[in-house]
């Protein structure tokens, strides 16, 4: 049974949407950073912030495999039992009470379809970021070497990084980190601002 901190600890955290989304994942299976942040389309820099919080509160653990790239796993069950007493309000008038209804309904139905719309429009930019990373391979005339550089310059687009942010997103060991950045800076794609790492022309918010 947990304390009064530690329920309001443990609610704090799954009051984020995006944390119960990580979770949900983590449910199914341990998870690398990559595959997180391509599976939510969340950005690196995002998903990393919200992997060290709870990693923080010993909701998550993680480990390096053979490829060194870092797994995340949940420390237990979160499973979570609401109760609310039921109260007795004033009864409304019977027309009162079919208005609602019917307003609900309209509500209900508008939300649908706002939803359905925004799934359909997240799954046409899926497919043209897919698309335009495979552009990317086509047309990089030799500029992008390897898949390690691929996804670094992937990870930039999102934000500017943090050498300590790229080597938690890519679990790449500081001596190949340094190789791949190094090249794509000798290329003049990416470039070092202010301890962190940017693309070339390119102005993260």
């Amino acid at each position: 049974m947990l304390d009064s901190d530690e329920a309001s600890r443990l609610l704090d955290i799954l009051g984020n949407r995006n944390r119960r989304r990580i979770i949900s994942m983590l449910q199914q299976k341990p998870c690398f950073v990559t595959e997180l942040s391509e599976r939510l389309m969340l950005s690196p820099k995002a998903l990393i912030e919200h992997l060290q919080m709870m990693e923080e509160q010993e909701l998550l653990k993680s480990y390096l495999d053979e490829r060194r790239r870092k797994y995340y796993y949940l420390t237990g069950d979160i499973a979570i039992s609401v109760s609310v007493q039921p109260s007795s309000p004033p009864e409304p008038e019977v027309g009162e009470q079919d208005g609602r209804f019917f307003h609900t309904l309209a509500n209900l139905r508008r939300l649908i379809h706002a939803r359905e719309g925004l799934i359909g429009d997240l799954e046409h930019l899926e497919r043209d970021i897919e698309q335009k990373i495979g552009d990317l391979y086509q047309h990089c005339n030799g500029m992008i070497r390897n898949d390690t550089e691929m996804d670094l310059i992937v990870a930039l687009t999102h934000s500017d990084l943090s050498w300590e942010d790229l080597q938690e997103y890519s679990s790449l060991s500081p001596q190949e980190l340094g190789k791949a950045l190094g090249g794509l800076v000798e290329r003049r794609i990416v470039e070092q601002r202010d301890q962190r790492f940017t693309l070339r022309g390119i102005h993260a918010e």
